[in-house]
Parts: C-alpha cells; sequence; structure tokens
C-alpha cells in the first residue's frame, strides 16, 4: 500500500519541489516533497479557504492544524505579520518543510510543532483553528479534529474548515452544528464548502 500524507514519518524516497506561488497579493516560495499532501502545487481547496477567511478581532494565536508544507499558515502569516501563527502536523517530513518554508519566506511570527493533534502544541487557547482535513484517514479522525479544536478554542473563538461536498460537506457541517454555538457556511466553490464554527 502506498504511504499516506498523515504518516507519521514517511520513509518514500524525498524528491523536493520547489516553486512560488501568490497568494492574499504576496509571492511565497515553497518547497514540498514525497509523502506530503499536494507535493507540486498549492491544492484548491487550501486556496479557497486562504481567500475565505477573515481573521476575528478576538485575541490569541491562529492554528493550522495538519498544516502539511505550510500553505495556509504561512500565508496568513505573511498577510497578517501581527498575529502569532501556530502550525502543527503529525508528518515528520510536513513539519521539516513547513520550517523550512517559514524561513524561506523569511517570516517570524510562526512556529511550527511535530503533534498528533492537539496533543504535542503549545498548551494555549486559540483564536481561530484551520483545518484542511485529511478526508482519507477517516471520519472519526478528522471529527476529533473539530472536537479538539472546540475544546482549545477560547470563548468567541472560530473553527475554518475547507471540504468537498462529495467528501463529506453535509455530514461534517452537522457534526460542527452540533459543537459549536453557531456555524454557517462562508464560501462554495467548485464543491469545496468552507465552514465556520464560532465557540
Amino acid at each position: 500500500m502506498s504511504e499516506q500524507y498523515f504518516s507519521d514519518d514517511p520513509q518514500s524516497k524525498s524528491d523536493p519541489q520547489k516553486w512560488t506561488y501568490e497568494l492574499l497579493g504576496h509571492s511565497l516560495t515553497f518547497t514540498s516533497d514525497v509523502g506530503v499532501f499536494s507535493k507540486n502545487k498549492v491544492d484548491f481547496g487550501s486556496r479557497v479557504l486562504i481567500e475565505a477567511f477573515v481573521p476575528p478581532e478576538t485575541k490569541g494565536p491562529i492554528l493550522d492544524l495538519g498544516c502539511g508544507y505550510g500553505p495556509i499558515g504561512l500565508s496568513l502569516a505573511k498577510a497578517y505579520p501581527d498575529r502569532e501563527l501556530i502550525l502543527g502536523d503529525i508528518n515528520r517530513r510536513a513539519v521539516d518543510l513547513a520550517r523550512r518554508n517559514a524561513e524561506e519566506n523569511q517570516l517570524t511570527n510562526v512556529k511550527v510543532f511535530l503533534s498528533d493533534q492537539f496533543e504535542s502544541l503549545p498548551d494555549q487557547e486559540f483564536a481561530v483553528v484551520l483545518i484542511n482535513p485529511p478526508i482519507r484517514a477517516g471520519k472519526k479522525t478528522v471529527y476529533e479534529m473539530f472536537e479538539g479544536a472546540h475544546r482549545q478554542l477560547t470563548t468567541s473563538g472560530e473553527l475554518w474548515v475547507v471540504i468537498q461536498k462529495k467528501q463529506g460537506a453535509p455530514s461534517a457541517l452537522n457534526k460542527i452544528a452540533s459543537i459549536f454555538r453557531e456555524v454557517d457556511v462562508v464560501d462554495k466553490k467548485k464543491g469545496y464548502f468552507v465552514i465556520r464554527g464560532k465557540k
């Protein structure tokens, strides 16, 4: 069976790819690799989430959970230099790449952690948790991420999720609505839903 991007320590032979991409009006350079989600480009779902996101006035750091090589968290760090961005992923290769990409783009408001969901992240409350969920890891894992986000968010904090309709957006919307005080669909593009839950 081929290795999944949510493996904790990919053993597949490294073949890094580097490219430059414009997000939120800023040119960013990324390196990705085999064994990491979307190795050749910024995936469409992440772009939809990045473009739809509006940071709340709620104080506190923003978390990119399951950050991969970092396109969501790093583009927001560049666009909102006054906000602290925390990036976390279970995949060691992805975490190394996210750190490298933060350095490459001279982002000083970013910290990257190797963590299985919230397990090894700083013990603090977040203003926002953003998730482009690892659908192939299964519904149980994805829903655990939503539940963990609710626990770690500050009062009035927000969960932002991007998910395709065919990959379970309607059921994800119902799940988030069962946990959060207020839920809305912020954007829809080519079958992708951007869902926001407010605590």
